[in-house]
């Protein structure tokens, strides 16, 4: 049973319409896209003590209607019957970029709360657009940072804030995937600093706990995927944070070994490191050398922890009428540091982020 009160919320304004559970049943989610990150967040789902997949859309019905009938859900082609049916109390936005915006603001206007996929969009304009919506229907919204959920990074995170090394003074974050994207999804994509590096610039504020303040980069086409897309495929980005921190992000389209995600950050009183993981982390030491398994070479299998996490946080969300861990601020945080990059690969000199801010 769901009733509804007044209520400000996350942003709301007093008479803002809030959903509030008045029993255990099982909170309603509907996943939109039931494509490789739908099925991945539909699993966790269909698996929850605490949710009920109750539906699935997607309009390439052939392909799509079979796997939710895999999760048990119901199917349809047109994401607005998803958002409408009054069993959802949720909704999951795993469809592609270009529909995220229309979808929260449709989810939203129908009294849901929301997980979309990052990004939210990559304007800013549309991102405040729907941030509005969100905030005057007193709706919450989590973003899809699922890196903030690895274990590793959350655990450098804690502590940082536990004061495991005091005040935070620099940061090293390196990000590089194993194998470029061909040249015609890269013309797509929006480019490294949207398509690739905003998780960093997120990972950025997540663990200096400040906000981007102004950013200098330096970046080159090594491999003609990249060249072709007239995009960089390695980048070294300096941050300067609000807090007065500071520290560089290095990113690689192409890394031999595999995914290569690691950071540092060093402090007042000590450093923290969040190295890499993978199928095996076991180290065998002998009279021949110190040897290693390779980190994990899909996303995927990299982030199942986090990609599980988020879902989990997504749903403890609706239930128990918590505020999102993050945020729709923080899904445009990154898109403004992205479009500061661009402006500063463009002149060749640091700017900061008021100077692109709409």
């Amino acid at each position: 049973m769901v009733c509804f009160v007044l209520s400000g919320g996350f942003g709301g304004k007093p008479g803002a319409r809030r959903a509030i559970r008045m029993s255990a049943e099982p909170v309603g989610i509907g996943v939109i896209g039931c494509g490789r990150i739908g099925q991945v967040h539909a699993k966790t789902l269909a698996a929850s003590m605490d949710a009920k997949l109750v539906v699935m859309a997607d309009p390439i019905v052939d392909f799509a209607e079979p796997v939710a009938k895999s999760f048990g859900a119901d199917f349809v082609a047109d994401y607005k019957d998803l958002v409408n049916d009054p069993r959802v109390q949720g909704v999951v936005i795993g469809s592609p970029t270009p529909y995220h915006a229309e979808q929260i603001i449709a989810s939203a206007e129908a009294g849901k709360d929301i997980f979309c996929e990052k990004p939210i969009s990559n304007d800013l304009e549309v991102i405040d657009k729907c941030l509005k919506v969100v905030e005057d229907k007193g709706v919450r919204l989590l973003t899809g940072f699922q890196r903030r959920f690895d274990p590793n990074f959350r655990k450098v995170k804690q502590e940082i804030v536990n004061g495991a090394i005091g005040d935070v003074r620099m940061f090293h974050i390196t990000s590089r995937d194993p194998a470029p994207p061909p040249a015609e999804y890269l013309k797509k994509s929006g480019g490294i600093f949207l398509d690739m590096i905003s998780h960093d610039f997120d990972m950025a504020r997540f663990v200096s706990q400040s906000e981007i303040d102004e950013v200098f980069v330096t970046g080159k086409a090594f491999d003609p995927e990249a060249a072709e897309a007239e995009d960089f495929d390695s980048v070294v980005t300096m941050l300067r944070m609000k807090n007065g921190s500071f520290g560089t992000i290095e990113n690689s389209r192409s890394c031999a070994f595999g995914y290569d995600q690691r950071i540092e950050v060093f402090g007042s009183k000590g450093t923290l490191t969040g190295n890499n993981r993978g199928p095996s982390e076991v180290v065998l030491s002998n009279g021949e050398g110190i040897t290693s398994g390779l980190p994990f070479s899909f996303f995927m299998d990299r982030y199942t922890e986090g990609y599980r996490d988020i879902m989990t946080e997504f749903v403890d969300m609706i239930v128990n009428q918590k505020e999102p861990s993050v945020g729709g601020y923080d899904g445009r945080a990154p898109i403004l540091a992205a479009m500061a990059c661009k402006l500063s690969a463009a002149e060749n000199r640091p700017v900061f982020l008021k100077e692109v801010d709409v």
